[in-house]
C-alpha cells in the first residue's frame, strides 16, 4: 500500500525530523508536527522538494493541548495511513512549558508525553480500523519502556511507561484486526533533548568520559531509529505486533552504564 499518509508529531527536529525524511524518502506522503521549530520545518520541507519528495506539509501543534489537538485532527488533508507518536518533552526541555514548580512540570510532561498520543490514537485509530489498514508506532524511551534508571525523574518515566501500556493494550485488543501497534524504546540518541538533559551540563572532559562508557563507546543516531520504525511499518514488521523494541545499543539491559550506578 504506497503511497500512504504518514504523520509523524514532532517532525522538526531528533528523531522525528529522521523519520519524516526516511517515509518521505520511502515514497510516502508526509505530514508532520512542530510547536517551536517553524523555521526548522520549512528547511526540511524545501530539503525534501528539492530531493523531488513534493507535498511533505508541516503543521503547528501543541501536543496536550485540547483546542490545538482538535485544530490539527481537523487540518489533516485526509485520512492517516500510519501514526507516528514521536513527540514529547525531557525533563529539561519541558521547561518551556512549565518553569514555576516541579509540580508544574510533572503535569506537563504527564500531559505532553502520555495524553498526547493517547488522544491522537483516540481520533485516528477508528479510520485505520474503518479502512482496514493501519500502522502505529510510539515513541517511548529506555527508562519507560525497558529498564529502570535510579536518579532519573520520576514524571519522565512514568510519562513513557504510559506510552508503553498504551501499545501493548492497544496490541491486545487490536490482535485479530489489520491495525499494528509498535512502541520504540531509544536509549542515548544524539539529539537536542539528551543534550539538554544530559550532555550540556558537562565538561568536555565528562562528556566525553560518558560517552565513552555508553554501549558500543557511542550515541545512537536519530537516523538509525528512523530506519527501525521504517521497518516495522513495512509488511516483514507485522509479525512485531505489540513490541516494545528496545532500540538502546544495550543500554536497556545495563543502565548502570549511563547512572554509573552499576
Amino acid at each position: 500500500m504506497n503511497p500512504r499518509t504518514v504523520l509523524v508529531t514532532g517532525g522538526s527536529n531528533g528523531i522525528g525530523r529522521a523519520t519524516v525524511e526516511r517515509f518521505a524518502r520511502g515514497g510516502d506522503r508526509v505530514w508532520f508536527t512542530y510547536r517551536l521549530g517553524r523555521e526548522r520545518a520549512q528547511e526540511l520541507i524545501e530539503l525534501l522538494a528539492a530531493e523531488g519528495h513534493g507535498g511533505v506539509q508541516a503543521l503547528e501543534f501543541d501536543q496536550g493541548n485540547a483546542e490545538s489537538h482538535d485544530r490539527l485532527i481537523q487540518a489533516l488533508p485526509e485520512p492517516v495511513d500510519v501514526l507516528i507518536n514521536n513527540a514529547a518533552v525531557g525533563y529539561k526541555t519541558v521547561e518551556r512549558y512549565a518553569a514555576d514548580s516541579e509540580r508544574a512540570r510533572d503535569a506537563a510532561m504527564l500531559t505532553i508525553n502520555s495524553l498526547g498520543p493517547l488522544w491522537l490514537v483516540q481520533d485516528l485509530l477508528p479510520g485505520m480500523v474503518q479502512r482496514g489498514y493501519g500502522k502505529i508506532v510510539n515513541l517511548s524511551s529506555v527508562s519507560g519502556g525497558v529498564g529502570q534508571f535510579p536518579g532519573f525523574r520520576l514524571a519522565d518515566g512514568m510519562s513513557k511507561a504510559a506510552v508503553a501500556f498504551l501499545t501493548r493494550q492497544l496490541a491486545a485488543e487490536l490482535a485479530m484486526g489489520p491495525v499494528d501497534v509498535f512502541a520504540v524504546c531509544p536509549g542515548a540518541v544524539e539529539t537536542d533533548m539528551f543534550e539538554a538533559s544530559t550532555l550540556n551540563p558537562l565538561s568536555p572532559q565528562d562528556r566525553a568520559r560518558l560517552i565513552a562508557r555508553l554501549p558500543k563507546g557511542r550515541l545512537i543516531q536519530a537516523e538509525e531509529i528512523a530506519e527501525i520504525v521504517w521497518w516495522l511499518c513495512g509488511d516483514a514488521g507485522r509479525v512485531m505486533h505489540g513490541a516494545v523494541v528496545d532500540a538502546s545499543l544495550g543500554l536497556g539491559v545495563h543502565p548502570g552504564l549511563l547512572t554509573g550506578r552499576g
